[in-house]
This record gives C-alpha cells, structure tokens and sequence, in this order.
C-alpha cells in the first residue's frame, strides 16, 4: 500500500532562540543589581569617607572593611546573589591595603583611578580597531553569548560610538577624580567617587539599553541586513 509524501517533521525551536530580550529596566536593574546592590556597594565608601573626616585612617579602613565583609555574609546567608558584594569587597580590600602600607588615606581610592584610565583606554582602543567593547559585553551579558551584531553594519557603527561614549565619560570622570587625588583633596575625592560612580553608569547604561533595542527594532528583517566588512 502506497502513501504519499509525508510531511517534514516539525522541528521545536530552541525556547532560549525565541525568548524576547529582557525589558529596559529589567537589563539596567541587573547590571546594577537592583537599588539594593547599587546602595549596598556605596555604603562602603561612604563610611570610610565620614570616618576617616571624624576619626583617622585605621578607624576609617576598618569600618569600611566590616561593612564590606557584613554586607557580603548577609547576602550569603540570606541566599541572595553574592557577586556585587564580592567585587565591592575585593576593590574596598584592595584600597584598604594600599592605604594602609603608605598611611595615605587618599590612597584608598587609587585602584579606582588606575582602574578607571585603563577601562576607559581599553573602551577607546577596541573602538579604533573596530572591536567595540560594548558590542562584546552586550552580548555575553543580553544575547546569550551571540554577537550576530558583528555582521549588521547598523549595529556596528551603533556599538562603535556607544563604547567612544562610554570611554570619553570614563576618562572624564576619572580625570576628575586623578586632579583632587593629585591635589591631596582627600575629602573631596570621597564625595567625587560617591558622585560620579552610580548616576554616570546609570545614565550610559540606559542610553545603550535603550539606543541598541530601538536599532534593533528598526533594523531590517535577518537575511537583508548588510554585512559589515571586518578591518
């Protein structure tokens, strides 16, 4: 007995190809980790800053350090995500260690400085050789570990002048930061770290956020999109 021709079978799609991206504020709250993580984060610094106006060096290292360890064991204990607090802990421990061997307190914040100038070069380096950094870590932090982006000469370009962006503030803010640190501002290089930490990343993230969706968005359907040409 003859049959005809049986129809292809259905092949599932991958639930994780089809899954929208996370909305705007869900990406921003995760790269922060929620106002909690950017609050808890902050909290460290703030105290060495009034400690070390109110009392000395060592008082001010050793509150920052205890409140740095408390914030981490009260996330571990309580089951929350711990990576925040980690990298909060290991950049006040690393402060606080230099710090202490010069007996400098402005030399609480230079990791910070030293690790602002080479984030913001870095930014501007993978910019010029067509490699933008943003590009990169939107895709290992939003598309799942694809970078089809590298092939779409919108998003290139869009990518590009994103990670200028972000490397033209970075420097801009660190400066800021080099002067009163050169200037032997201690204070004043407490509250500059305090007010140019969260609210310029803030601002940067959501322009990207929002900027990449809507070119996204926009873009022509896949197949039709020009491929950008690697230099």
């Amino acid at each position: 007995m003859t049959t005809g021709p049986q129809p292809a079978a259905k092949v599932d799609a991958d639930p994780a190809d089809e899954a929208p991206l996370p909305s705007m504020a869900e990406q921003v709250a995760e790269q922060l980790g929620g106002w909690r993580g950017m609050v808890e984060s902050s909290v460290p610094v703030l105290v060495f800053v009034l400690v070390n106006v109110l009392a000395e060096l060592r008082p001010a290292l050793i509150a920052s350090l205890a409140v740095a360890v408390a914030i981490a064991v009260l996330r571990l204990v309580q089951r929350r995500p711990i990576r925040h607090a980690v990298n909060g802990l290991f950049g006040i421990g690393v402060g606080a260690f230099i710090a202490f061997r010069s007996g400098d307190s402005k030399d609480f914040y230079l990791p910070g400085i030293l690790y602002g100038i080479a984030y913001g070069l870095a930014l501007l380096a993978s910019a010029a050789i067509r490699q933008p950094l943003v590009g990169w870590i939107w895709s290992v932090l939003v598309a799942k570990g694809k970078s089809e982006w590298r092939h779409d000469a919108r998003l290139v370009r869009t990518f590009t002048w994103l990670t200028v962006l972000w490397g033209v503030v970075w420097l801009a803010k660190v400066g800021v930061q080099a002067a009163l640190y050169l200037a032997d501002q201690e204070t004043a290089l407490g509250v500059a770290r305090l007010a140019l930490g969260y609210p310029p990343y803030l601002l940067l993230l959501a322009i990207t956020v929002w900027t990449v969706r809507r070119v996204t968005r926009d873009s022509p359907p896949a197949g039709t999109a020009t491929a950008a040409s690697p230099s």
